[in-house]
Formats: structure tokens, C-alpha cells, sequence
């Protein structure tokens, strides 16, 4: 069969010549489209369930949140395993499925055994599926310079502005926030005016919440004009909140001043982040998502940046702390170099070992060929050019020459016998 390979591949030089011009051309494409990363994403193939229910125990959480859960998912199809986590107010869920398994299919039958676990947990808890990202999806961290607005301002100009207007961009699956203040209207209570008027926390609760809202009425018409009727009860001031009336008592009303303090405040937080021991600073993590380019996405990512930044107060500026594509393209030349040095070496050596232009030319201009079609694999498998990747094919160079050294050393020997039979002929 390789006879008859060699034979045909002889006869028919031309189309064996056009035919590696067309792999090595079409090798160039892909390279050139190939994903470009620091690492491979040696993740799991997973979806990540979360649940909120503050205030609950880990044992209360364990028993009524996540054991429903995990009861219900275990059923899913290509499911390899079910892990479950549960802390105080919140429960994790990571669903593993087989390496094989498209990941949005995988969400789509989670989110379906979802709906059908909603009933069996408690009542306002919802669980929500995480971002379709993967562990070495946080790509890009930026902080934001602000010296004129506090921690709390910062904090709301992140989350009402510049994180949605980021998570527009293609390929991006999350941005998180960090650092500052969530900025909160808190209620002071006071017990023993609680106990003077009769009330109670969930009375005060209920009321505050009833109150911050807007309703919708009928119409009437007067003078040959239709009028809509709307009540307005959204909170936009602490005055707001301090005239909600929680009850009467011989008509007078009890307004929450009475029995609390109205103040703007922070958040609980479980942490600050800290820049360099410079002092808090507030900014996000842009999460990738799963099977896109991460170069490609950075980029994007800043081109969005400098539209934002023209939004943005006067004298807030954006400040990069972490840039993955720094890093990628500096692994990445730095293995590009090596694999030219190598290259050079390898031709070097074949020239030297077989002392003959031709058969020299013959073998290393397998090199790029082979190159080529290489990352046509790479691609077809959905393989990223890495550091381990583009490792693996400068490890495999030598492999490359071996058989053409083979085969042209045996080539040449088969001559120079028949040459020697020629001569002895005469």
C-alpha cells in the first residue's frame, strides 16, 4: 500500500505539490484564527447552581435548599457527578457533566430539572444558575481612580454603569463588582418605642416594603378628557421613608420616624479590597465565556472601555490591574522564538548530517507543512494555541525530520547501489 502511495505521489508531482500548497495555505488561515491563550482550560465541564436564603443556618440550608436540589439534578442525562456545598444563607451546586457535552445543552436541562425543583424549596427562594464561564475565565481585572467620590459613589457608578455597558461586549459572560460600598437606606428601630406602640419588626417590614411601591388605577374622564390615575410610593429620599405610616392610634398616624432613625449607609461586607496598601478601591473582573478567545475578548473589552470612559465623571479613569493578554503574548513569543531557534537548529543539523542540498530541502520542507496542518487540528478540536500546545509541537519537531531522514538516507543507499551495479555491469 506505501508502494503504491510512493509510486502514485512520483507520477503525479504536480498535484502532490498543489495539494501541500493548499494544506499549508489553509494551515496559515488557521493559525491566524486559531485562539490564543497563557494555559489550557483543564476545567470541568460544569454548570454552577446558586441559592440564596439569608439569614438561614448551613444546617437549615443543607436540609431544605440543597438536598431538594441535588435529589432533583441527579437525574439529568451525561451527568458524571453532583457537588454540593452549603454555608450560612447560601447553597452552591456544581453539576459535572462528560468532557463531551455541549455546555449550553447542559444549562438547558439544568434550568428545565430547575423549574421542577422550585416547589419543593421554600417559599421566595429561587435558585439561578452561574455564569457560563469556566475557572480560568477571569481575564481582565480593572479599579476605577476616582478621587472625588467616596467608596459608596464609586461602588453605584460600577454597578448602574459601567458594568452593564461591559457586559454587552461579545464574548463576556459576567462582570463582577469589588470593593466599596452597596449604598443602602438603614433603619434605626428603636425596641422600646417598638413596645410603647405595639408593633413588631415584621409589622415594620411589611409596611416599608407595601409603601415602596408604584400602583396603577382606572381612569375617569372630566370635561371631555380621560385622565390616568397612578399612585406614586417609590422611596427617593430618607424623608420619604421617614413619613411610611405603620399604624393608627385614635387617628393620629405612627410614622417610622417615630420609632426608628432613617440613615444612608453601607452594606454588610465580608472584606475590603485593598490596591497595593494604597488604600480601598472599587472595580470589576471580567469573566470570560466558555470557548471564546480570550485575546480577542481583551481587546473588545478596551475598545468598550474608552467608549465608557467618555460617560464617566469628570476626573474617574479607569486603571488596569490584571491584563491576561499581557501575559499570553509574552508566553506565547516567548514560545514562538524558540520554536524558529529550534527550526533553524533542526535544518542546521539535517544539512550537516546528509551533506546534500536536495535531500536536505526535501525533509525540513516538511517542517512548516506539517506545522500548518497542525493547527488545523488544533482547531477542528477546539485546542487554543498555549503554552503547553505550542510546546508539544516544538517537542515534535525532531519526530517531524525523522522519517524524511529515514526515508531519504534509504533512497540514497538504493541508489548508490544501483549506481554500483551499473558499473560493474560494463
Amino acid at each position: 500500500m506505501i508502494q503504491k502511495i510512493i509510486s502514485l505521489s512520483l507520477k503525479n508531482r504536480l498535484i502532490v505539490l498543489l495539494l501541500a500548497l493548499g494544506l499549508f495555505s489553509w494551515g496559515i488561515y488557521a493559525v491566524k484564527n486559531n485562539p490564543v491563550d497563557a494555559i489550557p482550560d483543564l476545567s470541568e465541564n460544569q454548570v454552577i447552581v446558586f441559592t440564596e436564603w439569608m439569614g438561614r443556618s448551613p444546617q437549615v440550608i443543607e436540609d431544605q435548599v440543597t438536598f431538594p436540589l441535588v435529589s432533583n439534578l441527579q437525574g439529568i442525562p451525561k451527568v458524571k457527578n453532583v457537588r454540593a456545598s452549603s454555608m450560612f444563607g447560601m447553597s452552591f451546586l456544581y453539576i459535572i457533566f462528560d468532557d463531551d457535552v455541549d455546555i449550553y445543552w447542559a444549562r438547558t436541562r439544568v434550568l428545565e430539572r430547575l423549574n421542577y425543583a422550585q416547589r419543593l424549596l421554600p417559599e421566595n427562594v429561587v435558585p439561578t444558575l452561574g455564569p457560563d464561564g469556566t475557572g480560568v475565565g477571569h481575564i481582565f481585572w480593572y479599579t476605577l481612580e476616582a478621587k472625588n467620590m467616596n467608596l459608596g459613589e464609586q461602588r453605584a457608578l460600577q454597578d448602574w454603569y459601567i458594568k452593564l455597558a461591559l457586559q454587552t461586549v461579545p464574548g463576556v459572560a459576567e462582570v463582577a463588582s469589588f470593593g466599596g460600598f452597596e449604598k443602602q437606606y438603614q433603619l434605626v428601630v428603636d425596641p422600646a418605642k417598638l413596645q410603647f406602640y405595639n408593633l413588631s419588626l415584621m409589622d415594620v417590614m411589611n409596611k416599608v416594603k407595601a409603601n415602596n411601591n408604584d400602583v396603577g388605577g382606572r381612569k375617569f374622564e372630566m370635561s371631555d378628557m380621560a385622565y390616568i390615575i397612578r399612585g406614586l410610593g417609590y422611596v427617593k429620599s430618607k424623608q420619604d421613608l421617614e413619613n411610611i405610616a405603620l399604624k393608627s392610634i385614635n387617628g393620629t398616624p405612627v410614622l417610622v420616624k417615630d420609632i426608628a432613625t432613617v440613615q444612608m449607609g453601607g452594606d454588610l461586607r465580608l472584606g475590603i479590597f485593598d490596591e497595593n496598601g494604597e488604600g480601598e478601591v472599587v472595580g470589576g473582573i471580567v469573566i470570560m465565556r466558555y470557548g471564546e478567545n480570550a485575546n480577542a475578548v481583551i481587546d473588545a473589552i478596551k475598545e468598550k472601555m474608552k467608549e465608557v470612559e467618555k460617560g464617566l465623571p469628570e476626573g474617574v479613569t479607569f486603571k488596569v490591574a490584571y491584563d491576561r493578554s499581557e501575559l499570553t503574548l509574552a508566553a506565547i513569543k516567548n514560545i514562538k522564538w524558540k520554536l524558529i531557534e529550534e527550526m533553524i537548529v533542526v535544518c542546521f543539523i539535517v544539512f550537516i548530517f546528509l551533506f546534500d542540498w536536495r535531500s536536505a530541502m526535501s525533509i525540513i520542507i516538511q517542517i512548516p507543512i506539517t506545522i500548518a496542518i497542525s493547527f488545523l487540528l488544533l482547531n477542528a478540536f477546539g485546542i487554543s494555541s498555549n503554552i503547553m500546545s505550542l510546546t508539544g509541537i516544538a517537542l515534535a519537531i525532531g519526530v517531524i525530520v525523522d522519517n524524511g531522514i529515514i526515508m531519504s538516507e534509504n533512497a540514497y543507499r538504493h541508489l548508490s547501489l544501483r549506481q554500483e551495479e551499473g558499473k560493474n555491469a560494463k
